[in-house]
């Protein structure tokens, strides 16, 4: 996490393509040999160590069509090319344009009547502008980009694996709204409504927007799914149930009949028939995600793992310290081999849970990746691998949320407004992944939110009801319905079900907890080896061939995941035609056996299906997968009950239920209760799964038995495995989020994290208060071979502190000197003659000297006291978002500690309490 390219404020680079931003919750280092870098070369080029000195470029230089990077290119591009080339923040909104650079917050209210007169005299924000650049895909993927600057003043505040200055953005953007509403003529109100309703405005869109791509792949993935098996000779196009919707038909025909049997006869012409195209549909999903894959420079010093849990890391970014690294010493020393990830493989939900949490992560949220997701989403389920659709769309709908907001510069320019509509758009993936909306607004609170105003749930809620009815009226599965495993149970539950519902949660909870720790097995065994480290492609291909291998034969497995979750859960009608005869609906105590030894073979398969499955490079959701395992293994369990309540008619126990017919049990009810349990097991979602399985039953006879099960399932789970399948991938992405939903118990004080303070990590100006630009670019080098690229220098006056730089400041305010080697950097205010001339009226017209830097300089960073308990440590970066906190003793600088420092702190901790 080292290194930073900041651009100059030159109107020569309007020209430079616009960014991109998106997303994934893979992040893979298992390539990071020289061989693989070597062979990845046709993709993206390894750039210079972000580190390398840099040097003004002449300021008439127009970028070249060399100059100009893909989505494909590197994240850092070489010193040459990319060191003046502006960098976009967070996913593509730059610092508010127009405010003084002035890093005083108080500062600010200076810049009030700048920042109008350019709001509403500029055409550089137009709205058709700016719906030319949503539409476009803006390369923050590539930190050499830039998005092209109208304003002077429009500076980098984000770069990548930096966290978002909360602070500022609120208050960069409530100086905003005053000047928005210091305008009282008519058309100043228009706007102030205007800029009130554009959060609804995009709210409805992303919701819209989210509906039909969902609506596009539930329909494309049916019809390619079916393609396996034949084709519908009315209409091509057409799955099997659209073809033929009331059962048999001859407009269908199989393989096996178009080839007359050829050659190995029509039986296993057919099974030939549906490997291969298994294969190839694999094969194509997993080429397609491969052309996101970007190499992020080792100097990040980031150690990343994606879902596969089998990248090894040379070096732990957490676990070094400025004291690992001398000024002097060549980052090369004690690189890591540089990181790759793919921004369109797994599911996503990992990365969009740390991005909302404030971390910056470029290259995840663009339209190239939501394009590339979703074809190879489709091209994925449909090859009958065992993994779902509905944890992908909370990535897509993520995508969607960050494209619509480059329509409003109230929302792409400030991070933290931004986060607010990206949490509406992750709820309404779930909302059209479940066909619940009201799961969805539950799942942004519980899973990925960080920060839940009241305002930003009701937007959720809207946001969530529009894609429900949206994806209601397009009606994608031709039942009226949004989900195809939604069910209804008209049968009550009986009291002494309790008892089975409990070691339903139990048996669920441990099944998720369980599969947690046999993927993290399985990765660090299989997924060593070289050739399916180097070749991805290789392992998907395997996965592939061993799916359609044992799973053709099974009933169970052979079905789509959402069609096999229905017909687990869905009770025995004979009426129903949506539901596959899979002979799981027994009419007399002998037909069960048989229903039982099916069951438990498709569980095995399923299971172990499952287990290899999870982290391929292909488009893949683990939400559904692990309800179907869990269904099984839920039916199982009901038809044992059914099976215990006809052989013993006459118990006293049973009630009235033994002397009914075979439907008095459910084995369905079973089976979604199953379900819930082991997601539970696996995300550790509580109320949202007990309230998406009561909008997929829409019974509230059940919502008892769906709590009880659930609840008892994560208390399972967490006994087995404490953190959930996300939590996992974030700590082993060693990503600085800190868990706001759990916080360890702190024995230590604030003394305990606290480095030494060191002469080259503050700025002395005991003696003058001038510093040489030299000096401060190696301290600020230091900071960069430290990891810390979001940090800043304390500036100390006789051991008091008076003031502080954020590194991105000062990278700017050193980039923008003419000759670097004997400039001479003001780091404090120093009355002159010329200031009290200018309180006479000259100071607009006063022209800025670049090697004046008091106004990046914080007065008043925030500054705890060394024996501060550390629980007010948490607080302040957990609420209020911190990036470092300077420290006091005495009321002397004593040091500070970075949001990594905590964040590594806090692990230990963990691993500590883990162990005792």
């Amino acid at each position: 996490m080292t290194g930073r390219r900041h651009a100059p404020r030159l109107r020569e680079q309007q020209s430079a393509t616009d960014g991109s931003s998106n997303n994934d919750d893979t992040i893979n280092t298992t390539g990071s040999s020289e061989q693989q870098v070597s062979q990845s070369s046709q993709y993206l080029s390894l750039p210079s160590s972000p580190t390398s000195f840099r040097r003004p470029r002449p300021m008439s230089r127009r970028p070249s069509n060399s100059d100009v990077p893909d989505e494909r290119a590197p994240l850092l591009l070489g010193a040459s090319r990319s060191s003046r080339v502006r960098i976009s923040s967070a996913h593509g909104s730059p610092r508010v344009p127009a405010l003084s650079r002035n890093q005083s917050y108080g500062g600010m209210a200076n810049s009030v009547d700048s920042i109008k007169s350019i709001r509403h005299h500029s055409r550089a924000n137009s709205w058709g502008t700016r719906l030319m650049h949503a539409l476009s895909d803006r390369q923050e993927s590539s930190m050499g980009d830039s998005k092209g600057s109208n304003f002077a003043d429009d500076r980098v505040w984000y770069d990548q694996f930096t966290s978002t200055d909360w602070v500022h953005d609120s208050i960069a953007d409530a100086y905003r709204v005053k000047a928005l509403r210091s305008r009282k003529d008519f058309w100043g109100r228009v706007y102030v409504l205007f800029d009130g309703a554009q959060g609804w405005i995009l709210s409805a869109l992303v919701g819209f927007i989210v509906a039909v791509l969902a609506y596009i792949v539930n329909v494309g993935e049916a019809t390619v799914f079916d393609f396996k098996d034949g084709y519908c000779t009315t209409r091509w196009y057409y799955s099997e149930k659209m073809c033929c919707p009331h059962g048999a038909c001859t407009a269908w025909r199989d393989w096996g009949e178009v080839l007359n049997g050829f050659p190995f006869g029509e039986r296993w012409t057919e099974y030939v028939v549906y490997i291969v195209a298994a294969i190839i549909l694999a094969s194509l999903s997993c080429l397609i995600t491969l052309t996101t894959k970007t190499v992020v420079p080792s100097a990040y010093r980031l150690t990343t793992l994606d879902e596969n849990l089998a990248a090894e890391s040379a070096v732990d970014p957490l676990s070094l310290n400025d004291e690992d690294v001398s000024p002097r010493q060549s980052r090369v020393e004690v690189a890591a081999p540089p990181m790759i990830y793919y921004s369109a493989a797994g599911s996503g939900v990992a990365e969009v849970r740390v991005i909302l949490s404030g971390f910056v992560l470029h290259g995840f949220l663009g339209l190239k990746t939501l394009l590339i997701k979703s074809i190879g989403l489709v091209l994925s389920v449909a090859s009958g691998l065992s993994l779902g659709k509905e944890g992908p769309y909370v990535h897509i709908a993520t995508c969607v949320g960050n494209i619509a907001c480059r329509l409003f510069s109230k929302y792409d320019r400030n991070d933290a407004k931004r986060r607010e509509v990206l949490s509406a758009a992750a709820a309404a993936g779930v909302a059209v992944a479940f066909g619940a909306p009201l799961g969805g607004v539950l799942f942004g609170l519980e899973e990925v939110a960080y920060f839940f105003p009241a305002k930003t749930l009701f937007r959720t809620f809207f946001c969530c009801i529009t894609a429900a009815l949206t994806l209601k009226f397009l009606n994608p599965y031709g039942t009226h319905k949004i989900v195809m495993f939604q069910v209804r149970y008209l049968v009550d539950w009986e009291y002494f079900e309790i008892c089975s519902f409990i070691i339903v949660g139990v048996m669920g909870g441990a099944a998720g907890a369980l599969f947690i720790k046999a993927s993290r097995h399985w990765a660090k065994t299989f997924r060593k080896i070289p050739a399916i480290k180097a070749y991805p492609l290789l392992e998907v291909v395997l996965v592939a061939l061993i799916t359609g291998l044992i799973g053709y034969w099974n009933v169970f497995t052979r079905l789509p995941v959402a069609k096999l979750l229905y017909n687990l859960a869905a009770p025995c009608d004979d009426n129903d035609n949506n539901l596959e005869d899979l002979g799981i609906c027994p009419e007399k105590i002998e037909d069960i056996p048989p229903i039982l030894w099916n069951l438990l073979a498709a569980f095995l398969i399923k299971g172990l299906l499952t287990i290899i499955t999870f982290g391929i490079k292909v488009p893949a959701g683990i939400y559904v997968p692990s309800m179907v395992v869990g269904g099984l293994m839920g039916r199982t369990i009901g038809h044992i009950v059914q099976w215990i309540v006809m052989a013993t008619p006459h118990w006293s126990a049973w009630g009235t239920c033994g002397k009914t017919s075979v439907t008095c049990i459910q084995p369905g009810v079973y089976g979604l209760i199953a379900a819930g349990s082991t997601m539970c097991g696996v995300t550790r979602l509580s109320v949202t799964l007990a309230v998406i399985l009561f909008e997929l039953t829409g019974s509230l006879d059940y919502v008892l038995p769906f709590s009880l099960a659930i609840l008892v399932a994560k208390w399972v789970a967490d006994a087995i495995e404490p953190l959930s399948i996300y939590d996992l991938l974030t700590e082993m992405n060693s990503y600085p989020f800190l868990n706001n939903k759990h916080k360890p118990i702190f024995t230590q004080e604030l003394a305990d994290i606290v480095p030494r303070v060191r002469k080259e990590r503050i700025i002395d100006i005991s003696t003058s208060p001038v510093v040489p630009a030299m000096s401060l670019r190696s301290k600020l080098e230091l900071l960069h071979k430290a990891g810390e690229l979001d940090g800043g220098l304390p500036i100390i006056r006789h051991g008091i502190l008076v003031g502080l730089i954020p590194a991105p400041d000062l990278e700017y305010a050193l980039d923008n000197l003419r000759d670097e080697g004997s400039s001479l950097c003001l780091m404090a205010s120093v009355p002159t003659i010329e200031d009290s001339d200018d309180e006479g009226g000259s100071a607009g017209t006063a022209v800025h000297d670049p090697t004046d830097f008091t106004p990046y300089i914080d007065p008043a960073p925030v500054a705890l006291d060394i024996r501060s308990p550390m629980d007010l440590v948490y607080e302040c970066f957990v609420k209020l978002g911190l990036r470092y906190i300077c420290i006091l003793k005495d009321g002397r600088y004593a040091g500070m500690t970075h949001k990594k420092t905590f964040v590594k702190y806090m692990r230990e901790l963990e691993e500590k309490e883990g162990h005792v």
